[in-house]
């Protein structure tokens, strides 16, 4: 075992780290998504063949059948690799990132083969026998990434079993208020509401038109589905019943700079203006128009009860929501039913503001954000879809309809929910200053403030929410 052996375990090491936590933990949140239960089962496994690696390397010389069976482990490890990257391939689209990180551990890997073999070969052609080899920090650094390999493979295979727990509710019965066949146009039909409508609607029978930006993304609409890229591929004759609009910037993914606050605001209302012109040279108009906004219309209004016939307050956050709302106005105009769905924090584990909190609360380390007095009017992903076909097939529900559970919770109780259904203390309070000087009022509208939104209007048209409380949506999605 040279130096330079040593230095491109340390480096595979260092590389190895960074994609699982970075990567598995907290961009691409492998252990919460069911459909990356075989990949987690693999990594699990691979991380247990590390373990013995690293507590024999750093501790021990081995000799005779004992050396090929080392050798054995590392072609087990290629083995498992490789089939590693056939699963990634199939289940889910690898970011730029986890690429180049798994191009480099492969080259390194290689590296580290090239110089190993000939020691293990070395070994093998010894007599049956082992001999304990202490190498100070060396053995002591390679206790530490034995233990660090195993306790992340027992990660791994404690989320495995818990995602084969997980029971997702079938697609095509969230729509089932949405009589006949029905075509449908879905803007932001990628996104974490807009894929799980498209599901719903073409498992259910209808007939689901998907604008996508981004072509690789078609993929994560199952079939049948039609894509198209833009709006004026679709011929005036071509029929659509209802259009529901979700395209826009993402809003939490980034300080509000002057430059993100237009390009937020830019992408709703250039979208929105598309969709009505759209409309405007159809030769049969769709009978409905359910373009997104959110609670923010309202501002920030501490404890009050608010409903959809409540004033609003001036922020960023309203100015955004009231320009969307005014850019699907003129479709009213051209006899289309205008509803403006104002949504609220919506649960699941694929996607939304939930999924950055999953780590930290499963390691332990989650809390309430600054006072927790903070209001959170949130409604389950499944109940939203299920509201969007509820207003489609309604013909008296027009304007702005609350998409919120009736049953709005402050920041404290919603992580005292959330650390009871991880069984995981949620003590770890962030400071709202803190908080305040790094995000402005990016942190005063989206963490610090909140509305006590409830959703009349559905509630009187006799629309039943599956999931009134968050302890029914957490046991559901979770």
């Amino acid at each position: 075992m040279t130096p330079l052996l040593w230095t491109l375990i340390a480096i595979q090491i260092v590389m190895g780290v960074f994609d699982t936590f970075y990567h598995h933990e907290f961009t691409e949140r492998l252990a919460w998504r069911p459909s990356q239960r075989f990949e987690l089962k693999l990594h699990g496994i691979r991380n247990m063949f590390y373990a013995l690696l690293f507590l024999i390397l750093g501790w021990l010389e081995v000799y005779g059948v004992l050396a090929l069976l080392i050798v054995a482990v590392l072609v087990a490890e290629i083995v498992i690799t490789l089939m590693d990257f056939v699963e990634e391939d199939l289940s889910r689209k690898l970011p730029p990132s986890e690429r180049i990180n798994h191009t480099l551990l492969a080259i390194n890997y290689g590296a580290i083969l090239v110089l190993l073999l000939p020691v293990l070969i070395a070994w093998a052609m010894q007599p049956f026998g082992v001999s304990v080899v202490y190498q100070g920090l060396l053995s002591i650094a390679a206790t530490a990434c034995a233990v660090g390999a195993a306790l992340c493979g027992l990660r791994d295979f404690a989320a495995m079993r818990r995602l084969g727990r997980m029971r997702s509710v079938p697609a095509d019965g969230l729509v089932e208020k949405l009589p006949g066949r029905k075509t449908v146009l879905i803007t932001g039909a990628t996104g974490f509401i807009g894929s799980r409508l498209a599901a719903s609607l073409s498992g259910a029978g209808h007939h689901v038109i998907a604008l996508i930006r981004n072509p690789a993304k078609a993929e994560m609409l199952p079939p049948p589905v039609t894509l198209i890229t833009g709006l004026d591929q679709l011929a005036a004759d071509t029929p659509i019943d209802a259009i529901v609009n979700l395209a826009g910037e993402p809003i939490g993914n980034g300080l509000w700079t002057e430059a993100k606050r237009a390009k937020i605001i830019g992408s709703r209302i250039d979208m929105t203006g598309e969709v009505v012109k759209l409309i405007a040279r159809l030769d049969r108009k769709p009978e409905v128009l359910v373009s997104g906004s959110a609670i923010g219309w309202y501002g920030l209004w501490a404890d009050q009860v608010l409903t959809e016939s409540a004033k609003s307050h001036a922020c960023f956050s309203h100015e955004l929501c009231a320009a969307w709302e005014n850019a699907a106005r003129p479709a009213e105009e051209i006899g289309v039913r205008v509803v403006n769905l104002r949504i609220g924090l919506v649960l699941g584990t694929e996607g939304g503001f939930i999924t950055r909190l999953l780590t930290p609360f499963e390691f332990g380390l989650g809390g309430p954000v600054g006072t927790g007095r903070q209001w959170m009017s949130w409604i389950e992903r499944d109940d939203l879809i299920r509201l969007i076909a509820y207003v489609i097939a309604t013909p008296d529900l027009a304007g702005p309809v609350n998409a919120t559970a009736p049953i709005p919770v402050t920041n404290a109780k919603f992580t005292e929910e959330l650390g009871r259904c991880l069984h995981r203390p949620a003590v770890f309070r962030i400071p709202g200053g803190l908080l305040r000087r790094i995000g402005g009022s990016f942190a005063d509208e989206l963490l610090l403030g909140g509305q006590r939104v409830l959703p009349n209007k559905a509630l009187s048209r006799g629309f039943v929410f599956r999931h009134e409380t968050l302890r029914s949506a957490f046991e559901a999605i979770l």
